[in-house]
């Protein structure tokens, strides 16, 4: 994300997001007793509204998590929030490219 990320979209910020808890096995392992989701469902999930959105608020929410993957793609922690509440089409928030 570091020499594209004025170019990012909420949704490119989610799938790295996504890719980046896939690539650790105890964090893909967390992300998948939390969500309930299987390994096997995910690119169906990833399909259905909500689901990048949801992403993002599993590393918000864990903020040693949020901040190794901010600190691994070199991405803003502003960033993800933005993305996410892109995403969950929240009224008055724009896409603000840093």
């Amino acid at each position: 994300m570091d020499d594209d990320a004025t170019e990012a979209t909420p949704e490119a910020v989610a799938a790295a997001a996504l890719s980046w808890i896939a690539g650790d096995e105890r964090m893909l392992d967390r992300f998948l007793a939390l969500t309930g989701i299987e390994a096997g469902q995910i690119r169906q999930a990833a399909a259905e509204p909500g689901f990048l959105a949801g992403v993002l608020d599993f590393l918000l929410a864990h903020e040693p998590s949020l901040m190794a993957f901010c600190n691994e793609t070199e991405t803003d922690p502003d960033t993800v929030q933005q993305a996410r509440e892109v995403l969950l089409g929240n009224p008055g928030n724009e896409w603000l490219s840093t």
